[in-house]
């Protein structure tokens, strides 16, 4: 198939993407919401006379309780402080523009904050050795032309330029848009790693199957040709028909669920662009690799 013929070009642009995403990451690094930053956070919402943004941030600057506020919606606003004292409290919740009611408030403290975000962690890091120590055992009985484990090395970069590209973008939300990454962030990462080693399980699967009746007569790179033929429609169907959901949320769904159903698109897109275009066609590489 033509992607495994072009797939230094594929390799081009995705490590274009990747090297793109870790200098946003870099430079501005993961906007830390209250889940995680610790701090208190306010949403207030408006039936008549809706102020504007600036005039929210002009209302709060002189208490100096470093707000940052962002709109919920066409009558709704969040707003972020760090933590406050009694006193500082509740100065700040009457210096909101008049007419507001206060729906949502939640307060975190800077340990817990930061417990959280070890948690998280450790949660992508368990499900990423889960992953690999499957991929290993599945596929055990694979030896050749590729051994088993590099099947699992693969999967973990295409994993890898998955996540990276995923939190890329949310750096560059988070500094040009004022988006946070909270623990509904976090739960997007984890979903998007089941579904895209999901995806890519297929795609080497249906290799090791054709390998079997196919090696003795054909190379390694025309087997995995066919291998991703086979399962690219059904890849692009899947995702496509997930996407559409996914879509429907962000279009009509309430605010709280935005960036999560956001940062499960563009993870859903770079998974199955990774399963076809460059977890495959790295097999090929690994094997001439392997040869010399």
């Amino acid at each position: 198939m033509n992607i495994i013929i072009h797939r230094k070009a594929f390799y081009i642009f995705s490590g274009l993407l990747m090297v793109v995403s870790l200098a946003t990451l870099v430079m501005w690094g993961l906007p830390l919401g209250i889940d995680f930053a610790g701090g208190v956070l306010v949403e207030v919402s408006y039936v008549e006379s809706v102020p504007t943004k600036g005039e929210v941030e002009r209302a709060l600057a002189p208490l100096e309780v470093g707000a940052s506020v962002r709109s919920s919606g066409e009558h709704a606003f969040i707003i972020r402080m760090r933590e406050l004292s009694p006193d500082e409290r509740e100065h700040a919740l009457a210096a909101f523009p008049a007419g507001g009611e206060i729906v949502r408030e939640s307060s975190v403290g800077p340990l817990l904050g930061r417990a959280a975000a070890l948690r998280s962690l450790s949660a992508v890091a368990l499900v990423l050795a889960a992953i690999v120590l499957f991929i290993w055992f599945s596929f055990r009985t694979v030896s050749r032309p590729v051994a088993s484990w590099k099947y699992g090395l693969l999967v973990l970069v295409g994993l890898a330029h998955d996540l990276l590209i995923t939190a890329g973008i949310f750096s560059f939300l988070g500094h040009f848009a004022g988006v946070e990454v909270d623990t509904l962030f976090v739960t997007a990462l984890l979903v998007i790693l089941g579904y895209s080693v999901h995806d890519k399980i297929v795609v080497f699967d249906r290799v090791r199957e054709n390998a079997r009746t196919l090696l003795s007569t054909h190379s390694f790179e025309a087997v995995v040709g066919a291998s991703v033929s086979q399962t690219f429609v059904r890849s692009l169907n899947t995702s496509l028909t997930t996407l559409l959901a996914l879509a429907a949320l962000v279009a009509v769904g309430p605010a709280s669920v935005f960036y999560f159903s956001l940062a499960l698109i563009v993870g859903i897109v770079a998974g199955t662009y990774s399963s076809l275009f460059l977890s495959a066609p790295l097999l090929v590489t690994a094997e001439q690799l392997q040869k010399k």
